[in-house]
């Protein structure tokens, strides 16, 4: 099936340029998604988590403390890795599932949507890539506004990842989300119609 990435920074607007592939029929497969399923209350990814980071990071229903253990990761680099490393195998099972689904849905493409598409490696098997961007002022007033968090702490979670103008420079499209969300909808629709045009009829390869 022919797949498509989506990426671009925290609080860039991917998840409404999703939501518009979603809105025309495209199965989107979320790797944040994923990444929370995999840590559900109750779940082994979160039986690990906790058996590396301590009862800690639980909030008293048994669930995981996301802030508490994004304050932790987003500091530190090394934290940060291992992390992706000790949940890696759970999300990859979940992610695998998804996208299995996806392949059955008889839409002319998939897409893939995750923040760190270029920064995991592989991103080739991808292409085309669509990159949103919106200035570095206006990620770090968005993540404040939606994640509760101070300026210095949204500017260490965006700094945690590849600056948006190199994945500009990397993406096939890229979709300027810095104005209104119809601006944004008419890019959209402008790259729809190009990756439509480039997806296999049906039956072919």
């Amino acid at each position: 099936m022919f797949r498509v990435g989506l990426t671009g920074g925290i609080a860039c607007g991917k998840s409404l340029v999703a939501s518009f592939f979603t809105e025309k029929g495209i199965p989107v497969v979320n790797d944040d998604h994923a990444a929370h399923d995999a840590v559900a209350r109750g779940s082994d990814g979160l039986a690990a988590v906790v058996a590396e980071f301590g009862d800690d990071v639980l909030l008293p229903d048994g669930s995981l403390d996301r802030p508490k253990l994004g304050r932790i990761v987003f500091n530190d680099d090394a934290k940060r890795r291992h992390l992706m490393g000790v949940t890696f195998p759970f999300i990859g099972r979940l992610l695998g599932e998804r996208f299995a689904t996806a392949e059955r849905s008889g839409a002319p493409f998939l897409v893939y949507e995750s923040a760190l598409l270029f920064e995991n490696g592989g991103f080739d098997g991808w292409r085309p890539i669509v990159t949103v961007r919106v200035d570095e002022r206006q990620q770090i007033e968005r993540l404040c506004a939606r994640s509760a968090l101070s300026r210095e702490d949204a500017a260490a979670r965006i700094r945690s990842q590849m600056p948006l103008a190199r994945k500009a420079e990397l993406a096939d499209f890229v979709i300027d989300n810095a104005g209104s969300p119809e601006e944004t909808r008419r890019q959209f629709d402008a790259v729809y119609a190009d990756l439509l045009a480039r997806a296999p009829a049906p039956g072919q390869a």
